[in-house]
């Protein structure tokens, strides 16, 4: 594997490390009342890495199959028109998760009417994470539940996955890769959960403000990651049909 590739893998993983699953979610744990519980910790974090090791094992097995087909597929005319449709399509959704005027952000108020906001629906989720009774086998179907809601919307790793298919490196290099590439995921948690234990309440009130930054801005960086997906597939898609030079 070359240093460039190594390079770009280790960025997008680090960007992937900020999300709601791999971040957030640990530091409710760490904030949980009482000592620190580094096994629930742990747990979790495993968790989310299995899936995403997993899930990124399934995914390249599949590119390996039908790669070919696929990219035929991909590249041909009505390919480029349905990356363009999908994409326009992706933007829509982003604006209407998230409007960029007051009055569309009004509107979207009323049409929640009594339904729970994004944040009141984050607040359900750390109530469930760090409640006393909360098993293993539960947090661990936590993690897996983040991660499927979140691995649509993450582009940092469906890029690294399209990086690792067009590498050409061999199956066992991009196995091996890719088990990094989640370990990487969940590192900034794992150094936050040994700030937190060696230096106690030391390190709370950091913890806290990324608690209230990630809770407080959680729909907006969801929204703009699914615009910024369909920015990318409408660029594609407008550039194969001839549309633009890029």
């Amino acid at each position: 594997m070359s240093l460039e590739l190594a390079g770009l893998l280790a960025g997008l993983a680090l960007v992937d490390s900020t999300s709601f699953g791999t971040l957030l979610v640990p530091v409710w744990l760490l904030l949980a009342p009482g000592r620190v519980r580094v096994g629930r910790v742990l747990v979790y974090l495993a968790a989310v890495a299995g899936f995403y090791l997993v899930l990124g094992l399934a995914l390249l097995a599949g590119a390996a199959v039908l790669g070919g087909p696929v990219r035929r597929a991909a590249t041909s005319t009505p390919g480029y028109v349905a990356a363009l449709l999908v994409g326009v399509a992706l933007v829509a959704l982003s604006l209407w998760m998230e409007p960029l005027t007051d009055a569309g952000k009004r509107r979207r108020a009323a049409r929640r009417g009594g339904r729970a906001s994004g944040a009141e629906r984050l607040l359900r989720w750390r109530d469930r994470v760090v409640a006393d009774d909360a098993s293993p086998r539960a947090l661990a179907g936590l993690a897996v539940a983040a991660g499927a809601v979140e691995a649509v919307s993450m582009v940092p790793y469906l890029g690294a996955l399209a990086a690792l298919t067009a590498s050409g490196t061999a199956p066992l290099v991009r196995v091996a890769a890719l088990a990094v590439y989640c370990v990487v995921m969940v590192a900034p948690a794992l150094v936050l959960l040994l700030a937190r234990v060696a230096l106690h309440g030391m390190v709370a009130g950091l913890l806290g403000r990324v608690d209230r930054w990630l809770t407080r801005t959680a729909g907006e960086l969801t929204a703009t990651v699914v615009g910024l997906l369909g920015v990318l597939l409408a660029v594609h898609g407008a550039n194969g049909l001839g549309w633009l030079d890029l």
